[in-house]
């Protein structure tokens, strides 16, 4: 398909996202983030808040260069923008799917341009409109492997610590594998996958490169790092899983992150940072360490709650 850009981004939508670190062609000269398109006329939804709902109606932002806050108000999504097409982050809610497509048109852009689809995990609050943004964009769902199943049975495994509190969503065909340490590319755009499983054994986080101008930010979107689960389950009982928790915490910890977005906003405190309301500044040094450390500090207390009183808390 060829890039075809929207009307109202016919003269300004211009410039790639930069290559990310380590990548095949390290070299490459970073381009300039797109110029802002003309925002459709429409009632702007009201300010979002940490503790905003799932499917409250968000207005889009930029947050970066080229990377743009489509999502609602309580669940985070991302579009990456370039000339030669875009990759579009996380799914949300069946019903927060259909207002990523209506944030991404009302940006100026064209969601058949939407050239690759990515995701935080596998649960229905982040993969239940992956369908309707398939049939909006006509992309593929990148995904690692231990994810893919579930994908396409719709519905998760007993082996979820939060099975039995997850809801059902539309099964995805279309998907793609990428490996733990893959990269997803779009013209200029390089996603890096960093497997993060433990809240979902298919759990990943993205890494890239985002320029304004001479302005380049690597931005994490660190996936879900909480030991949540049904009642009746004990992290005690199952070792594995808190063996990849602990992995997670280590590799996100690890990585190189200028501003930190996360699947759900409130989990980063993002519109403290982000959006009219902002409080703080939207990149913070150490910002992927202290999530991941947060993650840690709440397992440990998770781990000493089963040990003292036998059940979960």
């Amino acid at each position: 398909m060829t890039f075809r850009p929207a009307p109202l981004l016919s003269a300004c939508l211009l410039l790639a996202a930069c290559s990310h670190g380590g990548t095949d062609d390290p070299g490459a000269t970073p381009a300039a983030a797109p110029a802002a398109p003309a925002i459709a006329a429409a009632p702007p939804a009201a300010p979002c808040s940490d503790k905003s709902g799932w499917d409250d109606p968000a207005t889009p932002l930029r947050v970066h260069g080229n990377t743009w806050y489509v999502g609602t108000c309580g669940i985070a999504a991302l579009l990456i923008t370039s000339p030669q097409g875009h990759v579009l982050i996380d799914g949300a809610t069946p019903k927060g799917g259909p207002q990523i497509i209506d944030n991404i048109r009302a940006l100026g852009f064209d969601p058949e341009d939407v050239r690759a689809i990515v995701f935080s995990h596998e649960h229905f609050d982040h993969v239940g409109g992956l369908v309707a943004l398939q049939d909006a964009t006509g992309a593929p769902v990148h995904a690692r492997e231990p994810a893919v199943a579930t994908l396409g049975r719709g519905a998760s495994y007993e082996s979820d610590p939060q099975f039995g509190e997850l809801d059902a969503f539309a099964p995805v065909a279309d998907v793609r594998l990428v490996a733990d340490a893959g990269v997803v590319r779009v013209g200029g755009i390089e996603l890096q996958a960093i497997a993060t499983p433990g809240h979902a054994v298919g759990g990943t986080s993205w890494s890239w490169r985002s320029c304004d101008g001479d302005d380049c930010r690597t931005i994490v979107y660190g996936d879900s790092l909480t030991a949540v689960s049904a009642d009746g389950y004990r992290f005690s009982d199952h070792p594995d899983v808190v063996a990849r928790l602990r992995e997670s915490f280590a590799r996100v910890a690890a990585l190189d992150c200028d501003l930190l977005v996360t699947p759900h906003p409130s989990a980063s405190a993002l519109w403290t940072r982000l959006g009219p309301d902002a409080t703080r500044p939207l990149a913070a040094e150490g910002a992927c360490r202290a999530y991941a450390e947060a993650g840690a500090t709440r397992l440990e207390q998770r781990l000493a709650s089963e040990a003292a009183t036998g059940a979960t808390p």
